[in-house]
């Protein structure tokens, strides 16, 4: 799944798994990860890995080390005219919309991410690793402003044919930098980017949006085991009570808008993690040869979500971001305490980054015997 700058988790979890596949000796040569999907930040740690994936410790390694070494330059324009340029058109266009000549499209200008995916990702080797048969397939998920749908892109080795659900479909695609910036545009955050679908144009936002069903994907490309890894803890802490649990002022922009991030990025995916187990203890409960009869599966999964709060780690390394960044995020309350998990999702630092690559990596490594036994 997707988070922003909480996607640094993913890829420390990535490594502490391929330090633990390395020391149970698991072939150098062979991808443990033939079946790759990503949602919005998600989906950039996942092309990237699909794209290096022939030499797949190496690919993990090296999007550690961006993670670990990110500035937020390298993902949205931090200079004056870039960085408050956009949060003064939205507030012109609040207050004199009747005189403004163009619409705002987003709070910040994300251009350097575009520059940052072509130098990272390398598409053509993605179809080497592909026709070579180390990776079965890619999926890619953005949602529609346009038609209000969800999109999956995949690109396969075997041609598959589309499938379509509920507000939902899936269409294969020779995936490319702007399917990687469409599938990461957080809303309002980053600006929506145009796509061919269907022989028309439609405008896609961040795909964490009304993804219902985002282990799904990797079904349909015919996975039956599931490494999933998120961006935020699934359990639900235990509720506080007295003056440390109490609120008395009102809640803050960036209070409410980090508690909408929370719907859009981790609701979807603790749920169908949920809707997953129930399947499969229906499917224990049935005769054996009742496997498959419905169209379900039994889809054995290794969950791993961080152990500690993201946004109450992201708090103290606000300061670290340039400072028009953090005057604009102090107009909306994203530099305190209750305001800081706005702040997670767009806190491209390397303190901060370096920190939740560690802790991804300590929490793959505390599931050691999980992991080995997932792994065979």
């Amino acid at each position: 799944m997707g988070g922003g700058a909480r996607a640094a988790y993913q890829a420390g979890v990535l490594e502490g798994l391929a330090e633990l596949l390395d020391q149970a000796g698991w072939p150098a040569d062979r991808n443990p990860f033939p079946v790759v999907c990503g949602t919005s930040a998600g989906a950039i740690n996942a092309a990237a890995y699909a794209a290096g994936c022939d030499d797949w410790a190496e690919s993990i390694r090296r999007i550690a080390g961006l993670w670990r070494t990110v500035q937020p330059q390298d993902i949205y324009r931090v200079d004056l005219r870039g960085s408050l340029g956009n949060a003064a058109h939205w507030l012109g266009a609040l207050l004199f919309g009747w005189l403004a000549r163009t619409r705002p499209r987003s709070l910040f200008d994300n251009s350097p991410l575009r520059e940052l995916l072509a130098r990272v990702i390398d598409t053509e080797r993605l179809g080497r690793c592909l026709d070579d048969g180390r990776l079965r397939a890619l999926a890619i998920t953005a949602s529609s402003y346009t038609s209000g749908q969800h999109v999956t892109w995949y690109e396969t080795r075997s041609a598959l044919p589309p499938w379509y659900r509920t507000q939902r479909l899936a269409a294969p695609a020779r995936i490319g930098i702007d399917h990687l910036l469409a599938s990461s545009a957080i809303p309002f955050v980053f600006p929506a980017v145009p796509l061919p679908i269907d022989e028309r144009h439609e405008f896609f936002g961040d795909g964490s949006m009304r993804q219902s069903a985002p282990i799904s994907p990797a079904i349909h490309l015919g996975a039956d085991r599931l490494v999933v890894i998120g961006a935020g803890r699934f359990e639900t802490p235990a509720r506080q009570s007295g003056p440390a649990g109490s609120q008395e002022h009102y809640p803050s922009l960036a209070q409410i808008a980090g508690h909408a991030m929370a719907g859009i990025f981790l609701d979807a995916l603790s749920g169908d993690i949920e809707r997953l187990s129930r399947v499969n203890r229906t499917l224990a409960a049935l005769a054996p040869q009742a496997d498959g009869a419905a169209g379900l599966r039994h889809i054995e999964p290794l969950v791993i979500s961080p152990s500690q709060r993201l946004d109450t780690l992201a708090a103290p390394h606000v300061r670290e971001l340039p400072r028009n960044i953090r005057v604009l995020l102090r107009l909306i309350g994203a530099t305190d305490t209750r305001g800081a998990a706005l702040s997670s999702y767009l806190l491209f630092v390397p303190g901060y980054t370096g920190r939740l690559v560690e802790l991804g990596r300590a929490d793959a490594l505390a599931r050691k015997d999980d992991v080995l036994r997932f792994f065979g």
